[in-house]
């Protein structure tokens, strides 16, 4: 049953429980095998509840498209009742109350959750190397990062631990890691998914919650499920014609690609293999009936990366005010030196500053807009280089100390508006902001983007290419993804090599 378990998707597992060919104990039993196995090698998942999974499939899960495949959620928005948060920080442990609503509809398919994925602290950087849990490694290579911000769910499917993990995206935290590791990772459109009931929105509306997979099908049929409107949403989007999973298995129209090249973040290099992999996936789009035809979204780049920070760092300060006014002093008394010094810079930040990085948002929102008038979506890669060494990406330790001293420094002056007018923020941000110079678009326009799993490096990584579509036009996405895994354009996963 063990090998089986690997050979299918999430709906192919949960037709077989359906059919009753197989209980949710036998799934749930070969997804704790290979947790078993390979989490001491991965340190994809930092919380176990196999008991109460197993008391779940026992007593019978929900009969949805689902039903009894063995799942986890990543450790940072995905409240869970009755089940520790530590949003990958030394500080944080709450007991979730209730769950939240995607949450909710997330159990309301049969997913039998049994653990909680690694990531970085408050799913701050690209990289999933908390000090709280340890490093997250690449399953193609072992000392590798598997990105972040939802690197222990994409390391979990990639593995084959299970078919697919929650995760999230607030600057590429589900694309970043679906390309590092080699899965499948949609972010919807800005609403399309629930953040209740406790937050409206995250990032200004940066951020959207979804699935990281190994298949496209899996991923449109959870969008399918937890999609749509909630109580006290500040966006109501319109749902698509017909299902998303029938817009995964169905062939597109002839499109025409904005094919994008240049990196959204100065001085950001794109590795040459990555290169090698986008002319080849557009290639192989043109041998599909599509066209593709080279255009830039006519974006200030200096101001992009300011921008996105300055909403960033306002909002992490309000995260950490938040934990202290609901929770205590204790719960943000160790954090890691780039999670203070991004609170401070957002405390020293007026509502004015705010107010300047949100229109510098909708005059990236109008640009890529009127792109997207011309084009039907936009290619580029999804990260500008295959996956780094652990210690690559987070701060150094003489960058700690920086921040350490800047915010000593900061209790007598106002250190924040130095560090971004002197250069300090920009040196010390952009070994990460660069790798997120394709990813942020997304984020800051709130566009659906996908990471599609069609390349790999020399050294055996995985290289993803990404696809942005236009607002609200996930189906568009869904059914060119489906059409390049029929045929056969995806690389294989890890425990598939």
């Amino acid at each position: 049953m063990f090998k089986e378990y690997t050979q299918y998707d999430a709906l192919a597992l949960a037709a077989l429980v359906n059919a009753g060919e197989v209980s949710a104990k036998e799934w749930l039993d070969a997804a704790v095998y290979q947790a078993n196995q390979l989490n001491p090698k991965l340190n994809a998942i930092i919380h176990r509840f196999d008991e109460r999974a197993y008391a779940a499939a026992q007593a019978g899960l929900p009969a949805g498209v689902f039903n009894g495949v063995p799942y986890l959620l990543k450790d940072l928005s995905f409240s869970f009742t009755d089940e520790p948060i530590t949003m990958g920080s030394r500080s944080v442990n709450i007991i979730s109350k209730s769950d939240s609503e995607i949450v909710k509809r997330m159990k309301a398919t049969g997913v039998n959750t049994f653990g909680k994925t690694n990531t970085p602290e408050f799913g701050l950087i690209i990289t999933t190397e908390p000090k709280a849990h340890g490093v997250t490694h690449n399953p193609f290579k072992k000392g590798y990062s598997s990105g972040g911000s939802s690197g222990g769910s994409a390391a979990a499917v990639a593995s084959g631990i299970v078919p697919m993990a929650g995760a999230g995206d607030g600057g590429g935290s589900i694309r970043f890691p679906a390309a590092w590791c080699g899965t499948f990772g949609l972010k919807p459109s800005r609403g399309r998914n629930p953040m209740g009931p406790l937050f409206g929105e995250g990032w200004e509306g940066a951020v959207a919650d979804h699935v990281i997979t190994r298949s496209v099908r899996d991923s449109a049929a959870m969008l399918d499920a937890t999609s749509g409107a909630e109580i006290g949403a500040p966006y109501v989007i319109a749902p698509p014609k017909g299902t998303f999973l029938e817009a995964a298995m169905r062939a597109p129209r002839q499109l025409t690609i904005a094919l994008h090249q240049q990196p959204l973040v100065a001085n950001t290099m794109v590795d040459k293999e990555v290169l090698t992999v986008l002319e080849q996936t557009a290639k192989q789009l043109e041998a599909m009936g599509h066209r593709v035809i080279p255009a830039e979204p006519n974006i200030n780049i200096e101001q992009f990366w300011h921008n996105f920070l300055v909403v960033v760092c306002a909002h992490t300060a309000f995260t950490i005010d938040n934990i202290e006014r609901c929770y205590g002093a204790q719960h943000i008394q160790n954090l890691e030196p780039q999670t203070y010094n991004m609170a401070m810079l957002g405390r020293s930040l007026s509502a004015v500053d705010l107010a300047h990085a949100k229109h510098g948002w909708h005059d990236s929102q109008y640009q890529t807009g009127l792109l997207l008038e011309t084009y039907d979506m936009i290619l580029c890669p999804t990260v500008p280089t295959p996956a780094v060494k652990h210690g690559v990406l987070p701060p150094s330790r003489m960058d700690e100390m920086l921040m350490r001293s800047a915010g000593l420094l900061n209790k007598g002056m106002d250190m924040g508006k130095y560090a971004f007018s002197s250069g300090m923020i920009e040196k010390l941000s952009s070994p990460v902001l660069g790798k997120m110079g394709f990813t942020l678009l997304g984020n800051i326009t709130g566009l659906p983007a996908m990471s599609l799993p069609v390349g790999m490096s020399k050294k055996g990584l995985p290289i993803g290419m990404q696809l942005i579509g236009r607002m609200n036009d996930e189906t568009t996405l869904l059914s060119v993804a489906g059409e390049m895994e029929r045929g056969g354009l995806f690389t294989k996963l890890a425990f598939e090599k």
